[in-house]
């Protein structure tokens, strides 16, 4: 174990050796920290915080009671492969969240990105990958092998299906059930999830101006509620902006989808 005198460790805490504690860490009461668990400087155990495995956290972060990090992945086929949980810098883990590492179906890594609120009881499964600025609400839950991009809101109670992906700047209504690709910008809800518009007040705070958002608006409208099938609306919207990068963004999205089909309208759907 590496530490420095600014860092403040609490005698019921337990260390393993080989771990590595960066400059001014905290590292409260009971928590316990296994031996190939990296933090870097300045992250914060408030007490009774188990991290585990082979678990990286990034600078600034800090992580509530009761949560759980880095522990074996809950995946049957998981035989203790060398698998690993990367967090980045400045996140806020809350009060019984969990995060798992990865697996040997999805590369043996999990990845969250900077700047992250995952609030109480919210659980980020093996083999996700996450962006930057992610909330979670209470209680929130990604499935294995999930990717969420950049400042997506998922409210409380909503649960994603595994290898579904969340497009950047979506938000996820509460107790929605995922089971879909949702687009970048996009807005869901409901109990089995459906596209109910664009993410308006995520784009507004996130500085988006109101021409780049109305053309995000008629390219939504097009790819929706266009003629033709779902790769013909989009070869269609290509075509008609090329070189803005946010429809762009939307329609690379789209046109890579693998495991599942795109969250739909509702009156897509049926």
């Amino acid at each position: 174990m590496t530490n420095s005198n600014e860092t403040q460790i609490h005698p019921t805490s337990v260390i393993e050796n080989g771990a590595s504690l960066g400059v001014g860490c905290n590292i409260g009461p009971y928590s316990i920290i296994g031996a190939d668990v990296v933090l870097g400087d300045n992250v914060s155990l408030k007490s009774h915080v188990v991290i585990d495995g082979r678990t990286q956290i990034g600078d600034g972060t800090t992580i509530y009671p009761f949560a759980s990090i880095g522990t074996a992945p809950q995946d049957l086929k998981f035989k203790g492969e060398p698998s690993e949980l990367i967090i980045g810098k400045n996140n806020t883990i809350r009060e019984h969240a969990t995060m798992n590492p990865g697996t040997a179906d999805g590369g043996l890594k999990t990845v969250v990105g900077d700047n992250g609120l995952f609030m109480m009881a919210t659980h980020v499964a093996h083999d996700c990958i996450i962006g930057d600025n992610v909330i979670m609400a209470n209680n929130a839950t990604l499935g294995g092998h999930v990717t969420v991009g950049d400042r997506v809101l998922i409210g409380g109670l909503a649960a994603v299906h595994q290898f579904v992906r969340i497009g950047s700047f979506a938000v996820i209504g509460g107790m929605s059930g995922v089971e879909s690709d949702v687009i970048p910008f996009g807005r869901v809800k409901g109990e089995r999830a459906s596209l109910a518009g664009l993410n308006l007040v995520g784009l507004e705070r996130g500085g988006f101006t109101k021409d780049q958002i109305r053309i995000i608006q008629r390219a939504f409208k097009d790819i929706f509620d266009g003629d033709g099938n779902l790769d013909q609306r989009l070869e269609h919207v290509a075509k008609d902006n090329v070189g803005n990068d946010l429809v762009e963004k939307i329609v690379d999205f789209a046109r890579n989808r693998e495991k599942f089909g795109l969250c739909q309208p509702e009156q897509k759907k049926a």
